[in-house]
């Protein structure tokens, strides 16, 4: 592997640097050793405590629909007044009773036993309804089960599927629906984030590695700094989370472990590519390492800050599922920055050449990896110093056709459906609640057991209210909650002549005709809101589970433009003081950006044509343009650093090139990692989290394969010295350069 910078340490030729080097006092290499050991004790002894941490992060998750909504939609505010409607806290369950004959009265008075002893269940509050047959198929029957929300809805959900299990005779199947049965089985997709998801990208990793280093000891430290990295962002996380300084979900947990995994590797191979180096430079593994890490401290450094930048700017979101996520991946990239910084370093100078055993490098006095003409450069790297010839001969044409392939792929972006999906597709494999739905809308239609929109209005204005709404085309009926009725979140509508008054105001129910976060439904709640919110003096508002879908569509737009402008003045300007000029980092946002459209546009033909996906939730294109723009970044940020460097010596194009060759196998490297690594988000069977996956390993392939090795080099030989105005590289090029 190749290193992206020289030693900052010295000046002078090669050999009386080493030597340099090589004079440290025999006290200064042991504090060096003692340090070394402290910090590999340090790291080592508290993994224990620390490593329960990630057990127990699912006890502070939060996957209810709060943690996903709104902050101050609309939606939002009538979920909050429509709390005080209900008399207890529930959350509903409903039991399907699907049959191979018609329930008849004798036999729903048998379900009705069941219903006496569901109600005596754990974690049951409340009178249970039903059963109650279905009106299009009476061969279906369902039960309403109010679960309390005081305790855990998977849990106490699992446990209804138990009992209510237990009671199903011959020929009858029982089933579990409705919002706990979703809730639960949400909550068991993501209980393969400790293991599955874990096992799957450490394994990716290994074998990565492996092939990497050709070493069968280095593989398993790097593996190991990953794995302290992981534990240490637990530890902060599950503190920061049990305390309430951050909201942590599901999905930002997975994200947060294959980010510090992926992240982590990233780093150190970076590091041990350069200390590999600094061991032909040095006799001593001490100078090795010191020279490795000061020669890639900076870009390792400029890397994690642009990321943790780049993430935090999701705080400026106003869905909570994008402001949980910012700290929480922020938190994650620092601990793998402190363990890449500081574990690795320590336990490489333990281990010294022994770590790339078999094939150890072995100190020569005259050599410096990187010095000598260009040709001599292109001997020691095979594949990059082809590739860099190829595109040194003719860049203009290679930067042309490189974006010519990116735009043509970008140019299927309008084609990529984020309106969102309805619970029921969210799943990738077969769950109980889906089937259940299925089976209660077989029995009542989707327009009965559909989630009414809940509209909150002044008590002396129900009946305008009422009129508005029904006038409404979609909304079969509004009714408002009566006096003495708790009202759930979602059930069906009720009809009672004296509505329920808390504080002044009502709450009314309106039947959807359509199925509740359908694209359709989605339409009537916005005209809904357009009736009832001009009945004067009602301020009224609209909320339910299809307002809340609307409100989710329109705040992941606002939030996509918002957090997208802040991400790139971020990039941008940690670029231009990085490279110390305007016009690369410029050129770099700008293939950044050219690289996620293009790997948008793929993604979109993949899910419409070849994976057939019903569509994608609303922020998968934010947070996928997060991650490629802050993690892609990276790997412009290793090779221009250094052609930066190597401009001051060798003039724009010799720099250039000896940049591209000597960075293309760690950077691939590094960028197959990172691709592995979130594809391993693909084992959780959830819609979300399988195009999320797809979007950043594709899209960082892309970086690492086209953008950096081809686009970027190309670029910047085109447009030679100019591309580091007004900075000092640009200045003060050498004489005759290009």
């Amino acid at each position: 592997m190749n290193s992206v910078h020289h030693s900052a340490a010295g000046k002078g030729p090669p050999g009386e640097r080493a030597a340099q080097r090589s004079s440290r006092p025999p006290r200064r290499r042991r504090l060096w050793y003692a340090a070394a050991i402290l910090l590999t004790l340090v790291w080592l002894l508290g993994a224990g405590p620390l490593g329960s941490f990630m057990g127990k992060l699912s006890e502070v998750q939060s996957n209810d629909e709060a943690t996903f909504l709104p902050l101050g939609a609309e939606s939002t505010k009538v979920q909050e007044v429509a709390a005080d409607f209900a008399d207890r806290e529930t959350v509903p369950a409903i039991v399907v009773y699907s049959a191979d004959r018609t329930w008849t009265p004798q036999r729903l008075a048998e379900l009705s036993q069941d219903a006496e002893r569901i109600a005596a269940a754990d974690g049951v509050a409340g009178e249970v309804t039903g059963p109650i047959p279905g009106p299009e198929d009476d061969t279906v029957a369902q039960l309403v089960v109010p679960l309390s929300e005081d305790v855990d809805t998977a849990e106490a959900t699992d446990e209804l599927r138990e009992v209510a299990g237990e009671q199903a005779g011959a020929g009858v199947t029982v089933q579990v629906t409705g919002p706990a049965g979703f809730a639960a089985d949400l909550s068991a997709a993501f209980a393969g984030i400790d293991g599955t998801l874990l096992a799957v990208a450490l394994g990716a990793v290994l074998v990565i590695l492996v092939a990497v280093y050709r070493s069968p000891l280095l593989p398993f430290v790097v593996i190991v700094a990953a794995m302290l990295a992981l534990v240490l962002a637990a530890a902060v996380v599950y503190v920061a989370a049990d305390t309430g300084w951050l909201q942590l979900n599901g999905q930002s947990q997975g994200i947060l472990f294959i980010l510090v995994v992926g992240a982590c590797t990233d780093y150190a191979l970076l590091l041990v590519s350069r200390y590999r180096e600094t061991l032909v430079e040095h006799r001593r593994p001490v100078d090795a390492v010191v020279a490795a890490v000061g020669g890639t401290v900076q870009p390792i450094l400029a890397s994690g800050g642009t990321v943790i930048l780049g993430v935090l700017c999701l705080l400026a979101g106003d869905l909570a599922s994008n402001r949980s996520l910012g700290p929480v991946a922020a938190l994650g990239i620092a601990a793998a920055l402190a363990s890449a910084l500081t574990f690795l370093p320590a336990v490489l100078l333990l281990l010294g050449r022994a770590a790339f055993w078999p094939a150890r490098p072995h100190y020569s006095p005259s050599a410096q990896a990187q010095a000598g003409p260009l040709e001599a450069v292109y001997r020691r790297h095979g594949v990059w110093a082809r590739v860099a010839r190829t595109v040194g001969r003719r860049p203009r044409l290679w930067w042309i056709g490189a974006t010519l392939v990116l735009v043509a792929a970008a140019a299927f972006v309008p084609q990529f459906r984020a309106e969102g999906t309805s619970q029921s597709e969210i799943f990738r494999t077969e769950v109980e609640a889906v089937s259940g739905q299925e089976t209660l809308e077989r029995g009542f239609g989707s327009a009965s057991t559909a989630a009414p929109a809940q509209i909150v209005t002044d008590a002396d204005r129900v009946e305008e209210v009422v009129t508005a709404a029904e006038s409404v085309d979609g909304v079969t009926a509004a009714t408002p909650v009566p006096e003495g009725e708790a009202a759930p979140q979602d059930g069906p509508a009720g009809v009672q002549p004296e509505p329920k008054v808390v504080d002044g105001r009502a709450l009314v129910r309106a039947t959807l005709a359509e199925e509740p976060q359908s694209t359709e439904a989605v339409e009537v709640v916005r005209e809904l809101r357009a009736q009832v919110g001009a009945v004067s003096g009602a301020n009224a508002l609209v909320g339910g589970t299809t307002a809340v879908q609307l409100d989710t569509l329109d705040t992941a737009q606002r939030d996509l433009t918002v957090i997208v402008a802040l991400v790139l003045v971020v990039v941008l300007l940690v670029l231009i003081v990085l490279l110390r000029a305007l016009v690369a980092p410029l050129l770099l946002v700008a293939t950044t950006v050219l690289s996620f459209g293009s790997a948008l546009g793929v993604g979109a033909l993949v899910f419409n044509h070849l994976l057939g996906f019903p569509g994608a939730d609303p922020v998968v294109p934010l947070f996928a343009f997060v991650f490629l723009v802050a993690l892609g970044i990276d790997y412009n940020i290793f090779l221009m650093t250094r052609a930066r460097e190597e401009t001051l010596e060798h003039g724009t194009r010799e720099g250039t090139l000896r940049a591209l060759t000597v960075t293309g196998g760690v950077i691939t490297s590094a960028g197959v990692v990172l691709a592995a690594t979130f594809a391993a988000l693909a084992v959780i069977p959830l819609l979300f989290l399988a195009q999320l996956a797809f979007l950043v390993a594709f899209g960082v392939l892309l970086d690492a394969l086209l953008v950096r090795s081809v686009l970027v080099p190309a670029l910047a030989l085109d447009a030679g010295r100019w591309i580091w105005w007004p900075g000092r590289a640009f200045r003060r090029e050498p004489a005759g350069s290009s």
